[in-house]
């Protein structure tokens, strides 16, 4: 490189995808002796709010799975992601984790925690961390697009701020947890200068169903717990909660994707529930039609088929009256519990969001093709990850990623 002079770089958006970034541009700078200023922007008084809010019940940094197994969790993504996590994955945000002074543990589903298990001791290391490096971050800077002479705008607490920057990366996150920073307007920013992007919609989300009065008044807040779910092509063993709106949970955020694209083209959408998994349709059958006695129909399954509380009544709330006297087809309602879904809970409420800039508009590198020097990752991104560990190393990942291209760049000028 034959320019000595300093070069900056503004990282907009302090999430995973902008920490893991200014994180190893830093270490790159070190490394190749680099005069590199860079500076993290945050809109809001405090940076990585989504991240601490995530860790209030455990910060689930990753998955302990073998590598294939966890591209393949990327469902139609997993061509896009999997040259990332291979370079970036598991392995490396534990290693991250530890050099920032947080050891890791494996959950018995395979979930990778912190061993403090909370998001804000690893985020004060991380911090601490960067400012030993040099990088500067500048909160209550909310970026609001760009100058004619194309100097980034921002919204400070001192008015309106210009500033110039070699290069550029856009890691604002989707609009999920708006009251955390993000709203998703930037897309229309974005739009002025010709970049595509999709709609926003839920993803790891809730979702809503018609239940009696009755049933929600005994059972909202209870789990449903060890079931099988079935949509399609799609199943997934685990527990989901009772709400007064409808269902949500682990199980049903893994199946969020198929269930919310089919509700946009359906009014109604039918979740089938298996709630004795460890027996097939005939076991069940065969139980249930053992004979019933003077016994209620309430003991009756209790005592064949171990069916009680929430899920004996989910039975009863999901059937209609005249199968509960056929042994045959309640077998058969046992096996395939049909719920009845009429929408997901709004975007404000979901864990993490689909939709954002197109993956079209990028090149390897992040680098949006038609507008050089500017980069962009992380959620604002049209990609999406379930629950376990994915959406965080995947953010992680692709901050890695631009970091290597903005170095690159950066060294072609």
């Amino acid at each position: 490189m034959t320019d000595t002079s300093v070069q900056s770089i503004a990282i907009i958006g302090a999430g995973a995808a902008g920490l893991m970034a200014a994180d190893h541009l830093s270490e790159l700078a070190h490394d190749q002796e680099q005069d590199w200023q860079i500076t993290l922007y945050d809109a809001m008084p405090s940076p990585a709010r989504k991240i601490l809010m995530a860790g209030k019940s455990g910060l689930n940094l990753t998955h302990a799975q073998p590598i294939d197994d966890f591209v393949a969790a990327y469902g139609p993504y997993a061509d896009w992601m999997g040259p990332m996590i291979r370079e970036f994955g598991p392995r490396e945000v534990r290693s991250w984790s530890y050099a920032m002074g947080q050891s890791t543990f494996e959950g018995s589903s395979g979930r990778v925690f912190p061993d403090s298990m909370k998001a804000s001791p690893l985020l004060r290391s991380h911090f601490k961390h960067l400012e030993t490096r040099g990088v500067t971050m500048m909160t209550r800077h909310r970026w609001t697009g760009w100058t004619d002479d194309k100097a980034l705008l921002f919204e400070t607490p001192n008015g309106q701020q210009t500033i110039k920057a070699d290069a550029v990366l856009l890691a604002l996150g989707g609009p999920s947890w708006p009251r955390l920073g993000t709203d998703g307007s930037f897309l229309s920013v974005l739009a002025e200068k010709g970049i595509a992007s999709t709609p926003y919609r839920p993803a790891n989300c809730g979702f809503e169903v018609d239940w009696s009065e009755d049933f929600v008044a005994q059972w909202a807040g209870e789990p449903v717990k060890s079931v099988r779910l079935h949509f399609g092509a799609h199943s997934i063993e685990g527990d989901f909660v009772i709400t007064r709106y409808g269902i949500e949970g682990s199980a049903v955020y893994g199946l969020c994707a198929p269930l919310r694209d089919a509700l946009e083209t359906d009014q109604n959408v039918d979740l089938l529930v298996d709630l004795r998994s460890h027996h097939d349709l005939a076991e069940v059958e065969r139980r249930l039609s053992q004979p019933r006695g003077k016994q209620s129909f309430a003991n009756h399954i209790r005592k064949r088929i171990h069916l009680k509380g929430v899920q004996a009544a989910l039975l009863k709330e999901c059937t209609e009256r005249s199968v509960m006297n056929d042994m045959g087809q309640l077998a058969q309602a046992v096996k395939a519990l049909p719920i009845r879904l009429t929408r997901p809970r709004p975007l404000d409420e979901a864990i993490s969001t689909a939709g954002g800039v197109c993956l079209s508009e990028l090149d390897d590198a992040l680098m949006v093709k038609r507008e050089p020097g500017l980069f962009i990752a992380g959620e604002m991104l049209d990609w999406e990850a379930p629950t376990g560990g994915y959406l965080l190393t995947g953010c992680f990942s692709q901050g890695y990623r631009a970091a290597l291209g903005i170095g690159r760049y950066l060294n072609q000028l």
